[in-house]
């Protein structure tokens, strides 16, 4: 069954924005619990974060499991139905990105976190394993109606412009730095990164009942900053499932991001893993361009047939949710909220027109 669902960040995880998922018509949640977004009650993609998402004080301090009961018990209170946490926050793992010395310490938190989501019958947990993150974005009045817009250009931007060390993922996690940068990254060391984590965490995901997918790298390019893209293109993406083969191991299947790279099917990828039971949840957005020059679309004018999307989901009776992650913001008083409410409606009437069919 195909489920609709809304992403909160964490600024945001309030009684008014779940009856707000609720009157849209969503029934589950994805929940964000880094705060990274800028913009508080009315946050802001579009803004700048060429440096960097903000600054996460969060070490030592991890989840624990009455703060996520705590919270669930929330989300239930308004009939809704919590089935994820995306992206763990980066000072809980910074040095498993960056093969630093408190790596196996990290791991174990890790565990611990996947246990806890076990006990609550949580059942999906999103990650990006990236050390630049999303990086390079501009917001511009580029969308349907001058709305604004997430937009990618390659040539704008510096490129190669090194991470700060105390900064991964575009957070910075330790302020009490000197200037020095990150050295680079190859390809094959990030994927060595990857495997080891994969192979640590993926037995406590299985025992615990808990699907650990991987976002796609956004923008989807080879490298940047210095570092190597694990998830730039379908092939790429597509190895994630050869490192591993438990059946905790999947995606977190951005359909934006996907559709920004320039290789491949975005129709067959969906098609041939909603068949499995690999694809977690769905970031079901879109979006005109590829790499190197893009922009993030309304749910209705990009170059993704959605609806066609939706029927390849629902000839393959894929069980599971989708959200629409983001989209351009609308003008008026709630910009984000307005964006969300669009998408969410688009969304659910075309789920809605195929059990009419």
């Amino acid at each position: 069954m195909i489920n609709l669902g809304l992403g909160l960040y964490k600024s945001i995880l309030t009684d008014d924005n779940f009856r707000f998922a609720k009157q849209a018509g969503a029934t589950h949640i994805v929940v964000q619990l880094v705060d990274y977004v800028k913009g508080g009650d009315n946050p802001s993609l579009t803004q700048n974060y060429l440096g960097g998402w903000g600054t996460t004080q969060n070490e030592n301090k991890p989840w624990t499991y009455d703060q996520l009961k705590a919270l669930k018990q929330q989300i239930e209170s308004h009939g809704l139905i919590w089935e994820a946490i995306e992206n763990f926050d980066p000072t809980h793992w910074y040095d498993v990105l960056l093969d630093g010395p408190k790596k196996d310490e990290q791991l174990e938190q890790i565990k611990r976190t996947l246990q806890y989501m076990g006990k609550l019958d949580i059942p999906v947990m999103g990650y990006y394993f990236s050390l630049a993150g999303v990086w390079g974005w501009t917001g511009k009045p580029s969308g349907r109606g001058e709305a604004r817009s997430i937009e990618f250009e390659a040539g704008a931007i510096d490129m190669q412009q090194p991470i700060p060390v105390g900064m991964v993922w575009n957070m910075t996690y330790d302020p009490e730095q000197d200037g020095a940068t990150l050295a680079p990254v190859s390809r094959q060391e990030i994927w060595q990164r990857l495997e080891y984590f994969l192979d640590r965490i993926l037995p406590v995901a299985e025992e615990n009942n808990v699907k650990l997918v991987a976002h796609p790298d956004d923008p989807p390019m080879p490298e940047l900053r210095q570092t190597a893209r694990l998830f730039y293109a379908h092939k790429e993406y597509e190895k994630l499932l050869s490192l591993n083969n438990s059946p905790a191991n999947g995606f977190e299947f951005c359909m934006g991001t996907l559709q920004e790279m320039t290789d491949g099917d975005i129709y067959d990828l969906l098609d041939r893993y909603s068949k499995t039971d690999r694809i977690g949840y769905i970031h079901f957005r879109n979006v005109i361009g590829k790499v190197p020059h893009y922009r993030e679309a309304f749910v209705d004018e990009g170059d993704i047939d959605m609806i066609r999307a939706l029927r390849i989901l629902n000839k393959n009776n894929w069980d599971g949710v989708l959200i629409p992650d983001h989209t351009p913001e609308m003008t008026c008083g709630a910009p984000w909220h307005a964006g969300m409410a669009y998408a969410l409606g688009f969304m659910r009437g075309a789920i809605k027109s195929l059990s009419d069919e």
